[in-house]
């Protein structure tokens, strides 16, 4: 039996992928039609402004966050662009995301900014290529590489026992 306290790390990268599914396919739709027709009926132009360009966002960096690569900065990016979008489109129209029908972008952003604030998580890309890195793909013997990595750690990890500003 796997033990429990792997399990939400797991959990985190499965949010990751389908929230960053679920916003690149908003903006494949908005640009392409596939997989469903948009909101509005009609495709987009990716140069228009800001519709268009938004399904740019949405389909690129959805992408990035779903599989994991620069995760945090494109999270930060689409984030904002939910956030921009929900006050755009939906604030005027009423106070609360139920009654103005910007829900979705209010959820989205926030969606967003907690993968920014959080991370990846285990099943990333980024995870992938960072792990890579320390087993030595420059050539050199892998426990050696490891080796260092963890002395680099141990060298660099804050002393936690003390309190902050007493020596």
């Amino acid at each position: 039996m796997p033990d429990l306290r792997s399990l939400p790390p797991i959990g985190l990268s499965l949010y990751r992928i389908v929230i960053g599914f679920l916003m690149a396919c908003h903006g494949a739709s908005t640009l392409t039609g596939f997989p469903v027709k948009p909101y509005n009926g009609h495709t987009l132009a990716p140069t228009t402004w800001p519709d268009g360009v938004a399904g740019v966002l949405q389909l690129v960096f959805g992408v990035l966050v779903m599989v994991g690569l620069g995760t945090r900065l494109s999270a930060i990016v689409l984030s904002g662009a939910m956030a921009y979008a929900y006050f755009t489109v939906h604030q005027k129209h009423a106070l609360l995301p139920m009654a103005n029908g910007g829900e979705q972008a209010a959820l989205f952003s926030w969606s967003f900014l907690l993968i920014a604030i959080v991370g990846a998580g285990p099943l990333a890309l980024d995870a992938l290529m960072a792990r890579v890195r320390s087993d030595g793909s420059d050539g050199t013997d892998s426990a050696d590489s490891a080796g260092s990595a963890r002395a680099a750690r141990r060298r660099t990890a804050p002393n936690r026992s003390a309190a902050p500003g007493v020596d």
